[in-house]
C-alpha cells in the first residue's frame, strides 16, 4: 500500500482515501497518518454491513463484507472528482498511476471509465495456477466483457492455459487482464447504489454472495451507459497469491529500490 500511495503521489494525485472497517479505524489510522498525512490529503470511511442496505434485514449469519463494489459504494460521501480504485495489497507499478492519473483528468465522466490492463503474463505465479478476469476488447480498445478465469498457468510448453469444464484453453501472454485497477467518474455511484439494491434482492440472503466491480462495469456497458476503455500498462504486477511468492515480490521491489526507481525510505 505504501508504495501504492507513493506512486500516486509522484503521479498527481492529491487524496487518497482508504476504505476500512470502523473496528480498527484508529489503529490503521495511527500507521498511516505519520507516514502520509502531511504528504497528500487522506479520508477515511468505512465498510460496515449496514451501509448503504436502505433498512434491508441481512440473514443473522452474515459476517462476510458485501464485495468490491459495496467498498467503493461507501466512499460516496468523501469523494466529488473522478477517483481511481485500487485492492490495497497489490503492488500495481508507477506507469499504472501515470496512465489513471492522465485518463481521470482528460477523458473521464459519466459516460467514459477506464480499466489499467496488465498482460497476462506479467501476473502470473511461479507457484500454481491463478485466476484472473480476462478482458475482451474490440478494436477500439473499449471492454466488451471480462471473463473470469480460473486455473489459468504456464504449461510444459510455454504457453499460457486456462481449465474450464474439463478442457483447456490457450490465452495470448498479452491478453489484458484486470487487477482491480479502475477509474471512474462520481457519477457512478448513484448507479452501484441502484445496482446494488438489485443484488441485495436477489442475493442478499445468501450469506456468502458477494458484490463486485465487474458486476458494475458488465451493467454499465451492456446497459448501454457509455464506455469503458482498457488502458494498457508497462508495469508489472506484483501480489501474493501463494505464501510462496512474498519472497520474489519482495526481492522484485528490492531491485526496483537498487535502481533508483524508489527511495529506501518512502517517506
Amino acid at each position: 500500500m505504501d508504495y501504492s500511495i507513493y506512486d500516486a503521489i509522484q503521479s498527481g494525485f492529491e487524496k487518497v482515501v482508504f476504505i476500512i472497517r470502523k473496528d480498527f479505524a484508529e489503529d490503521f489510522k495511527n500507521i498511516f497518518e505519520p507516514k502520509w498525512g502531511k504528504k497528500v490529503e487522506t479520508a477515511y470511511v468505512y465498510q460496515e454491513l449496514d451501509s448503504y442496505v436502505d433498512g434491508y434485514q441481512r440473514p443473522a449469519d452474515r459476517t462476510k463484507p458485501w464485495g468490491t463494489a459495496h467498498a467503493v459504494l461507501c466512499a460516496k460521501a468523501a469523494v466529488r472528482e473522478p477517483f481511481a480504485v485500487i485492492n490495497a495489497d497489490d503492488f500495481y507499478g508507477r506507469d499504472a498511476f501515470i496512465k489513471a492519473y492522465d485518463f481521470l483528468t482528460t477523458t473521464c465522466n459519466d459516460r467514459t471509465y477506464s480499466i489499467i490492463g496488465y498482460d497476462l503474463s506479467k501476473t502470473l505465479s511461479e507457484n500454481g495456477s491463478v485466476s484472473r478476469g480476462v478482458c475482451e476488447v474490440d478494436k477500439d480498445n473499449n471492454l466488451i466483457s471480462i471473463h473470469e478465469r480460473t486455473k489459468i498457468y504456464r504449461n510444459e510448453k510455454g504457453q499460457i492455459t486456462y481449465e474450464e469444464g474439463g478442457q483447456t484453453y490457450q490465452v495470448p501472454d498479452t491478453a489484458k487482464v484486470s487487477m482491480n485497477f479502475w477509474c471512474f467518474d462520481p457519477s457512478v455511484f448513484s448507479f452501484i447504489e441502484k445496482i446494488f439494491k438489485e443484488f441485495l434482492a436477489k442475493s442478499g440472503q445468501d450469506p456468502k454472495s458477494e458484490f463486485f466491480i465487474p458486476i458494475i462495469g458488465d451493467r454499465f456497458i451492456h446497459e448501454g451507459r457509455g464506455q469503458i476503455k482498457i488502458i494498457p500498462t508497462a508495469s508489472s504486477w506484483f501480489g501474493v497469491t501463494y505464501k510462496e511468492d512474498a519472497p520474489s515480490v519482495q526481492e522484485n521491489i528490492n531491485k526496483l529500490v537498487e535502481s533508483g526507481a524508489y527511495p529506501e525510505k518512502l517517506y
